[in-house]
Order: C-alpha cells, then structure tokens, then sequence
C-alpha cells in the first residue's frame, strides 16, 4: 500500500508541539511573512511540445525550522516536503540539512483550462490568461489539504457557482453527527471569523453539492488527508484565488497518481502515492502512459523502476531523445 497522509498521530504531535509553545514563525517566519508571499505565474503553451513548470530548489536548514514552515514557505503542502526529504524529522530537521524543495511540476493532463485539482498529488493548478493552454496561459499552482480516506475528495468537473468572504459553516448534518458522537459538539453553524471555523477567509463554491475550495484555521492540515472532502488551501493561497477567480470558471477533480510530460528534448516521470488505493499498480499506469505517447522503447527503465519505487513527487527524466529536443525547439 505504500505510505499514506494522514491525520491520527500527526495531528497529536501537532497539538503537542503547539501546547508547548512552538509558534508558526519559530523558524523564521510570521503570518504576515507568509501573507506577503506572492504566487509564481508560469507561462505555458500545450503547442510549444513542453508540459513541466518550475525548477528544483535546495533549502539549508536553519535553528528552529520546522518542515511545515519551509514548505509553506516555498507554497509545499506537508505530503510534498516528506515525499522529497525522506528520513528527515519533519518537526525537528537538523540545522545545515540541505533539503530538496519540489518546486517542479508534470502539469496534469487535462482541459488546460480553469481550475484543476489532482487528487493524489494534493495540489490545484489554475490555467488562466488565455484559453485551452493557448497562447498568453499562465498556470499558478497551490498545495491542498483533501479528503481523508472515509470522506473522498470526488473526481468530476464543476464550475464555480459563488465567492463568500468570512464564510459561516453551516455544518451538514452527516459531519455534525461525526461531532456530536466524537466530542460531543452540537454546533450546527460556526460563524465566519470564528477560529473553530474550517473554512478560513474565503470560500470558492462549486457546481458539485457539498464541496467548496476554502482557505483553513489549520495551515498544518494543507497536503494532508485531513477534511471531509472539501480542498483546503493556505490563507495567502485561497486570498490569490479568490481575488483571481471569476464565477462560471470551469475546473475538474482528476486523479493521477503517475504523469508524464515533455520539457527540453526529455521526457520526464513524477509519481505520487495512490492515496486512496484507486490504481491496481503505478507501474500499469506508467506502462499505459508511455504507450499513448510511443516511448515505450525509448524509456530508461532502472530510472523508471526506481522512480515509482520512491513515489517522490520530482519529476525524473526517463527518456533523452533527439527527436523530441528538435521537437521541443
């Protein structure tokens, strides 16, 4: 089954941690420090044969870091920090670690168009400035919290129907009971502005009942399994969105474990885990993406093999073709 996201003992070592007086900013860093980071915008064409954004980065580890701090830091959600730097304590990393900071990404394949979110790798991407991945598109990208395994973040298309700031939560009636049984809460709203309240500053309401793209009173929750299937967003990130996002955006839920895509004349591999066991084997999915494109025989398969072994989420190139660098140029 691999490793999985969740919230249990994670969320128990978060508490901890806090009670005891560890703060956002103990690394360096304040609420306002991360509310004043801007999001990157990468151009992007589907005609220009290349379907990679962003470079990786190297990060030296300072007093006090904690792994959820740098990756809100460099907009990574707790899965992708973990994925990249295994072994390393995500609370306590050792001063002068160099961590590798994922800030490459496969785009998914999709519409090219609005908002796109996939599911295992617990990050949404927003086509926006031109139409279908043509010229003048921009692709801003955002790490998510999802569903836990009990309540599925969908797969599915939508488009977004209303913008609310401050929402209040009306709690469904199925999440309310949870509340009542587990910790005998009765609440049936939580105010908007309430530090109880889920949703954080902004909410995105889609066309698909009961799911919204919402900002969160728990940063430590983005890139984990932690919601009951709404998609989570650092404040700073859903504040972006939000100002940016019109009503009537399309948008799709996908959920693809494996991508494959083109930079430079090579083809590269990013694998993420299949966190809710829809995939018989990543290495099917693998195989079928590279049938579709006709690099079957043109694949490095140790680096492939080695590539879904570790299920880092970096891309790693598989292929180096000529044919495919004159493409790319």
């Amino acid at each position: 089954m691999g490793k999985r996201w969740h919230i249990g003992a994670v969320a128990a070592t978060v508490v901890a941690l806090l009670v005891g007086g560890h703060d956002a900013g103990a690394g360096g860093w304040t609420e306002e420090d991360f509310a004043r980071r801007v999001p990157t915008n990468y151009p992007f064409t589907n005609r220009d044969q290349s379907t990679l954004v962003g470079a990786l980065e190297t990060y030296v580890v300072q007093e006090a870091d904690t792994l959820l701090d740098i990756g809100r830091h460099f907009d990574l959600g707790y899965n992708e920090m973990i994925a990249a730097n295994p072994g390393v304590d995500p609370w306590v990393p050792p001063p002068g670690e160099v961590l590798l900071i994922p800030t490459e990404y496969v785009l998914p394949e999709s519409s090219y168009q609005g908002l796109v979110v996939n599911i295992p790798e617990m990050r949404l991407y927003y086509f926006h400035g031109g139409a279908r991945g043509g010229a003048g598109t921009l692709v801003t990208t955002y790490p998510v919290g999802l569903g836990r395994d009990d309540w599925r973040t969908p797969q599915g298309s939508f488009r977004v129907r209303g913008k609310t700031e401050n929402p209040t939560w009306v709690i469904p009636e199925s999440i309310r009971a949870e509340h009542i049984r587990e910790r005998g809460d009765d609440r049936a709203m939580i105010a908007g502005g309430d530090p109880d309240n889920p949703l954080g500053l902004y909410r995105l309401e889609l066309t698909l009942p009961l799911y919204a793209l919402h900002g969160s009173n728990m940063p430590w929750g983005v890139g984990m399994q932690v919601s009951h299937g709404c998609i989570r967003l650092y404040n700073e990130d859903i504040t972006a969105l939000f100002r940016e996002v019109r009503v009537g955006t399309p948008g799709e839920f996908v959920y693809q474990p494996v991508k494959m895509g083109i930079r430079g004349g090579g083809v590269y591999v990013e694998v993420h885990e299949d966190i809710y066991g829809l995939r018989t084997s990543l290495e099917d999915e693998a195989e079928r993406l590279l049938s579709r494109h006709g690099w079957t025989d043109r694949v490095d398969r140790a680096r492939l093999r080695q590539a879904l072994a570790d299920r880092s989420g970096v891309p790693v190139a598989i292929v180096r073709d000529r044919t495919l660098e004159t493409a790319a140029n």
